[in-house]
Parts: C-alpha cells; structure tokens; sequence
C-alpha cells in the first residue's frame, strides 16, 4: 500500500455483532473499522476526547468505501489493520483490512477523514507534531 507502517488490533465476534444465522451484520463492520482506526490514532497522540477539548478540533470521517469480500461470523477473531496511505494539511486517507484467524480477507475500507473545529465545523489544519507522529 504506502510506505507507513500498518497498525494492526485484535477483536472477537460475539453474538451481539451477529444476525439471526450468526453472520456479522454489515453496518458492524464500520464499528470494527472506526474502533481500530481510534485505538491507531490514540497509540500515535490523537486522543479525541483531549483533541477536542485542548484543541478545539476533532477528527471526522467524510468518505467510506467499504468492499465486503466473505461473511465474518459469530465467534471469529478478527484482525483488523490500519494503514495511512496519505496525509494533507487538514486530512488524511487510510486504508484498512479486516481478516479473521484463517487469514481471510473478510473486507476492506479506504477512509478520508479529515480534521475540523469543534464549536463551527471549518476545516483546520493537523497539528505538526500529529502529524509527524502519524507519518512514523
């Protein structure tokens, strides 16, 4: 993909996650992506309660284009990853996977986000330091 390195976090299927014939509904796989993609960007200093509060911005999802490639189901361990594919002044594309304990790709998502103010929703830039730490 890029030349950053990939995050990847570990999370169990369990049966809240699932419909009636145990496959994971597809609306939970934005909530598997969104919580590693939260955990990546805490690991790296962008915690968003702290962000919002001593910053005044927070960091926003503007486009997901999420492809499904095969059921992931009740009790499944998931890998899922995150990789930062390319940043901008005030936002950034990430590209992340999902795959269970077989190693097979259950789906993928490619994610621009973007950093706003907090009390009036205009664009503003990622901090330097963020953004040096997210490029490591």
């Amino acid at each position: 993909m890029a030349d950053f390195p990939k995050y990847e976090y570990k999370y169990r299927v369990y049966y809240e996650h699932t419909d009636a014939g145990g496959v994971v509904y597809h609306s939970r796989y934005l909530n598997f992506f969104e919580r590693a993609r939260t955990d990546w960007l805490r690991d790296n200093g962008m915690v968003q309660s702290q962000m919002q509060k001593e910053l005044n911005m927070i960091y926003v999802v503007t486009a997901a284009d999420i492809q499904f490639k095969k059921p992931a189901r009740m009790d499944d361990a998931l890998t899922v990853s995150s990789q930062l594919v390319k940043i901008k002044r005030a936002s950034m594309d990430i590209y992340q996977e999902m795959h269970n304990q077989d190693n097979q790709l259950l789906a993928t998502v490619m994610i621009k986000a973007a950093c706003l103010q907090a009390d009036n929703f205009r664009v503003v830039a990622l901090p330097q330091k963020l953004r040096e730490d997210l490029m490591k």
